[in-house]
């Protein structure tokens, strides 16, 4: 991005993350060794989970989990049409179906009885993800699949941190995905994190993940083509570096969530931003900013722009996944979930990361709030 710009994310780094690479670096082993099984292990205590397995990203971490789980053509995966790292394309990788289902309006994440009304004979999963933090119902979602015998994934890749009902996510679903891109708060560049109590899956997660030269030769493993998903050393000491600091990273974010939140309120229609009654605490993935009915999408595009111009990246939180050639192709349509579209055409997302200065947010508003006005739609806009 070029010089003054206000970049949407900016990793959250100390000296500690370059002395950390700095010492693999020096090391004769760069490939998958001992730094990523010391990244499995915090991680896994991290979430309370006993494995963690590591791989090259969010996508592939579903992909291995999917494989792991025996899911793939034939098989349905119920999944929400509304996210910003859309891992569940993953289910396509598969050879799945992924079958999409509507949001509730509040929170972003898949609404119970929506996915209840998806299930058919052919459903083996359902793929829930804690929406910009906000953990989805995960006491709805376990009774489903419960009472239906299917497999409950959690895509925790935008809420590290968050808590429901006490616990923190990552510990509600057989199995649960965390990735370590940008913008989240805990960044590595690329990689992702499947963790699980199963001992049987994790052990076949790490088969399909990589294996090793002598496995070759196994009768075994050998019968396991693997996916070559593997994490390596300079990624792992990163992640695991800002695994030990993620306390102080995320207590800095809600300083620059405050912050937005004093300088927002100048805006009409405000809404407190919502937070279910079983959620206990939330570490939004992004600052997001929802306009009101009049505005459309095309004018929430004109806003993207006009920020654009002040030398400020923003951008939309999401394209509904159903709306995406690739599934259009499999027979979905405008219109098929109201709700993601409703939420996804009118939403915002605007630079969050602990480097803003107060300055800074409240240009950011500012410009936000003229350039609603300037559309000619007025400011109606709440969070």
């Amino acid at each position: 991005m070029s010089e003054g710009w206000i970049p949407l994310s900016d990793p959250d780094m100390s000296l500690l993350e370059l002395e950390a690479v700095a010492d693999v670096l020096q090391s004769p082993r760069l490939s998958q060794g001992p730094a990523v099984a010391a990244f499995e292990s915090g991680f896994a205590a991290y979430t309370d989970r006993k494995h963690g397995v590591a791989a090259a990203s969010g996508t592939l971490g579903l992909l291995l989990a999917l494989k792991a789980m025996g899911i793939g053509p034939g098989d349905e995966v119920i999944a929400s049409p509304y996210s910003w790292h859309q891992i569940a394309h993953a289910i396509a990788l598969a050879g799945a179906t992924p079958v999409f289902a509507d949001i509730d309006y509040w929170s972003g994440t898949l609404a119970p009885d929506k996915v209840e009304a998806k299930i058919t004979p052919h459903t083996r999963a359902i793929l829930a993800g804690n929406t910009n933090g906000h953990p989805a119902p995960w006491s709805a979602l376990r009774e489903i699949a419960t009472r239906h015998g299917l497999r409950l994934i959690e895509d925790s890749t935008e809420a590290i941190g968050s808590t429901y009902q006490g616990r923190r996510v990552g510990g509600f679903g057989d199995v649960a995905i965390f990735d370590f891109s940008q913008p989240g708060p805990l960044t590595c560049g690329e990689g992702g994190m499947v963790v699980t109590d199963d001992a049987d899956l994790a052990s076949t997660l790490r088969y399909l993940r990589s294996r090793k030269l002598d496995d070759r030769f196994s009768i075994v493993i050998g019968g396991m083509l693997p996916y070559q998903a593997g994490m390596n050393e300079m990624t792992a000491a990163l992640g695991l570096t800002q695994l030990q600091r993620i306390d102080q990273i995320l207590d800095r974010r809600k300083g620059i969530e405050q912050r937005y939140y004093d300088y927002v309120k100048s805006f009409e229609g405000l809404k407190d931003p919502y937070i279910a009654p079983d959620v206990t605490e939330v570490h939004w993935f992004l600052y997001l900013v929802h306009l009101g009915t009049r505005f459309t999408k095309s004018s929430r595009d004109a806003i993207v722009n006009d920020l654009a111009t002040e030398k400020i990246e923003a951008a939309a939180y999401c394209q509904p996944q159903h709306l995406q050639a690739f599934y259009t192709n499999l027979g979905y349509r405008k219109g098929d979930f109201k709700v993601t579209e409703k939420v996804a055409d009118r939403i915002i997302a605007l630079p969050f990361h602990a480097h803003l200065s107060e300055d800074q947010i409240g240009f950011i508003v500012q410009t936000a709030k003229d350039a609603s006005i300037n559309i000619g739609a007025g400011s109606a806009i709440y969070l």
